[in-house]
Protein backbone atom coordinates (compact mmCIF):
# COMPACT_ATOMS: atom_id res chain seq x y z
CA UNK A 1 0.00 0.00 0.00
CA UNK A 2 1.20 3.27 -1.07
CA UNK A 3 0.10 6.75 -1.06
CA UNK A 4 1.57 9.47 -3.44
CA UNK A 5 0.62 13.17 -4.49
CA UNK A 6 -0.46 11.06 -7.75
CA UNK A 7 2.83 12.07 -9.06
CA UNK A 8 4.34 9.49 -7.57
CA UNK A 9 5.71 11.62 -4.68
CA UNK A 10 5.40 9.89 -0.72
CA UNK A 11 2.75 12.13 1.66
CA UNK A 12 2.21 11.92 5.03
CA UNK A 13 -1.01 9.74 4.96
CA UNK A 14 -1.74 9.83 8.73
CA UNK A 15 -2.05 6.10 8.65
CA UNK A 16 -4.10 5.85 6.19
CA UNK A 17 -2.43 2.96 4.59
CA UNK A 18 -2.11 1.08 7.44
CA UNK A 19 -5.61 1.56 8.36
CA UNK A 20 -6.73 0.28 4.87
CA UNK A 21 -4.44 -2.51 5.44
CA UNK A 22 -5.99 -3.36 8.44
CA UNK A 23 -9.64 -3.23 7.59
CA UNK A 24 -9.02 -4.87 3.93
CA UNK A 25 -10.39 -8.52 3.90
CA UNK A 26 -7.77 -11.03 5.15
CA UNK A 27 -8.55 -13.10 1.75
CA UNK A 28 -7.25 -10.20 0.00
CA UNK A 29 -3.75 -10.32 -1.37
CA UNK A 30 -2.85 -7.62 -3.44
CA UNK A 31 -1.16 -3.81 -3.83
CA UNK A 32 -3.12 -0.75 -3.84
CA UNK A 33 -1.15 2.62 -4.83
CA UNK A 34 -3.92 5.64 -3.23
CA UNK A 35 -3.06 8.98 -4.84
CA UNK A 36 -4.52 12.09 -2.72
CA UNK A 37 -4.97 14.91 -5.40
CA UNK A 38 -6.36 18.32 -6.54
CA UNK A 39 -9.84 18.60 -7.43
CA UNK A 40 -8.86 19.99 -10.57
CA UNK A 41 -6.68 16.74 -11.41
CA UNK A 42 -9.58 14.48 -10.31
CA UNK A 43 -12.19 16.74 -12.26
CA UNK A 44 -9.87 15.51 -15.54
CA UNK A 45 -9.28 12.32 -14.89
CA UNK A 46 -13.42 11.83 -14.73
CA UNK A 47 -13.99 13.96 -17.40
CA UNK A 48 -11.53 11.55 -19.45
CA UNK A 49 -12.90 8.19 -18.10
CA UNK A 50 -16.36 8.30 -17.35
CA UNK A 51 -16.61 11.37 -19.26
CA UNK A 52 -18.53 13.75 -16.40
CA UNK A 53 -17.51 17.18 -16.37
CA UNK A 54 -17.18 17.21 -12.79
CA UNK A 55 -15.23 16.74 -9.81
CA UNK A 56 -16.02 13.46 -8.02
CA UNK A 57 -14.63 12.49 -4.35
CA UNK A 58 -12.94 9.29 -5.24
CA UNK A 59 -12.03 7.06 -8.17
CA UNK A 60 -10.96 3.33 -8.94
CA UNK A 61 -8.78 1.94 -11.65
CA UNK A 62 -8.27 -1.50 -11.50
CA UNK A 63 -5.10 -3.17 -12.72
CA UNK A 64 -6.81 -5.11 -15.57
CA UNK A 65 -10.36 -6.54 -16.05
CA UNK A 66 -10.51 -9.16 -13.44
CA UNK A 67 -10.19 -7.22 -10.12
CA UNK A 68 -12.08 -9.49 -8.26
CA UNK A 69 -9.87 -12.64 -9.61
CA UNK A 70 -6.74 -10.66 -9.10
CA UNK A 71 -7.35 -9.70 -5.39
CA UNK A 72 -7.30 -13.08 -4.73
CA UNK A 73 -3.88 -14.52 -6.39
CA UNK A 74 -0.38 -13.84 -6.10
CA UNK A 75 2.37 -13.72 -8.71
CA UNK A 76 6.06 -14.81 -8.76
CA UNK A 77 8.06 -15.59 -5.61
CA UNK A 78 4.93 -14.95 -3.03
CA UNK A 79 4.68 -11.17 -4.10
CA UNK A 80 1.81 -9.57 -3.92
CA UNK A 81 -0.46 -8.79 -7.05
CA UNK A 82 -1.22 -4.97 -7.84
CA UNK A 83 -4.60 -4.45 -7.59
CA UNK A 84 -5.05 -1.01 -8.64
CA UNK A 85 -5.22 2.65 -8.05
CA UNK A 86 -7.12 4.51 -5.76
CA UNK A 87 -7.66 8.52 -6.75
CA UNK A 88 -9.12 10.80 -3.74
CA UNK A 89 -9.97 14.33 -4.37
CA UNK A 90 -8.06 16.22 -1.24
CA UNK A 91 -10.53 19.38 -1.95
CA UNK A 92 -13.89 17.07 -1.79
CA UNK A 93 -12.88 14.98 0.41
CA UNK A 94 -12.57 17.84 3.38
CA UNK A 95 -16.07 19.31 2.44
CA UNK A 96 -17.66 16.28 2.72
CA UNK A 97 -15.81 15.51 6.12
CA UNK A 98 -17.07 18.59 7.27
CA UNK A 99 -20.74 17.97 5.80
CA UNK A 100 -20.35 14.41 7.60
CA UNK A 101 -19.02 16.08 11.15
CA UNK A 102 -15.99 14.17 11.03
CA UNK A 103 -12.33 14.74 10.33
CA UNK A 104 -10.34 14.83 6.99
CA UNK A 105 -8.32 12.14 8.15
CA UNK A 106 -11.61 9.59 8.66
CA UNK A 107 -13.24 10.94 5.15
CA UNK A 108 -9.99 10.04 3.29
CA UNK A 109 -10.87 6.15 5.00
CA UNK A 110 -14.22 5.95 4.10
CA UNK A 111 -13.10 7.05 0.47
CA UNK A 112 -10.51 4.54 0.08
CA UNK A 113 -12.68 1.93 1.44
CA UNK A 114 -15.34 2.61 -0.94
CA UNK A 115 -12.30 2.99 -3.68
CA UNK A 116 -10.78 -0.29 -2.74
CA UNK A 117 -14.04 -1.88 -2.55
CA UNK A 118 -14.40 -1.48 -6.36
CA UNK A 119 -11.16 -2.73 -7.12
CA UNK A 120 -11.98 -5.98 -5.76
CA UNK A 121 -14.83 -6.00 -8.02
CA UNK A 122 -17.93 -4.76 -5.96
CA UNK A 123 -20.27 -2.29 -7.82
CA UNK A 124 -23.16 -0.28 -6.09
CA UNK A 125 -24.20 0.44 -9.31
CA UNK A 126 -24.90 -2.84 -10.98
CA UNK A 127 -28.36 -4.47 -11.06
CA UNK A 128 -27.00 -7.65 -10.31
CA UNK A 129 -25.01 -5.96 -7.04
CA UNK A 130 -28.61 -6.32 -4.76
CA UNK A 131 -26.51 -4.69 -2.02
CA UNK A 132 -23.48 -6.77 -1.61
CA UNK A 133 -21.30 -3.90 -1.90
CA UNK A 134 -23.21 -2.07 0.63
CA UNK A 135 -23.16 -4.66 3.42
CA UNK A 136 -19.40 -5.15 3.05
CA UNK A 137 -18.70 -1.99 2.77
CA UNK A 138 -20.81 -2.22 6.70
CA UNK A 139 -18.84 -4.68 7.80
CA UNK A 140 -15.51 -3.66 7.11
CA UNK A 141 -15.95 0.30 8.27
CA UNK A 142 -17.25 -1.49 11.70
CA UNK A 143 -14.22 -2.88 11.67
CA UNK A 144 -12.31 0.02 11.30
CA UNK A 145 -14.48 2.12 13.31
CA UNK A 146 -16.27 4.71 11.29
CA UNK A 147 -19.41 5.90 11.79
CA UNK A 148 -20.86 5.80 8.45
CA UNK A 149 -20.14 4.89 4.71
CA UNK A 150 -20.55 6.69 1.22
CA UNK A 151 -22.97 3.99 0.07
CA UNK A 152 -25.52 4.82 2.96
CA UNK A 153 -24.43 8.90 3.00
CA UNK A 154 -25.89 8.62 -1.26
Amino acid sequence: MTVSDGRGRAVRDGGLARWLSDVCPARVRGDVAVALVTDAHIHKLNSRYRHKRSATDVLSFPSDGSAASASLSTTGFGRATFLGDIVIATGVARRQGRAAGHSYQAELRVLALHGLLHLLGYDHDSADDRGRMARVERRLRRRGGLQAGLIERS
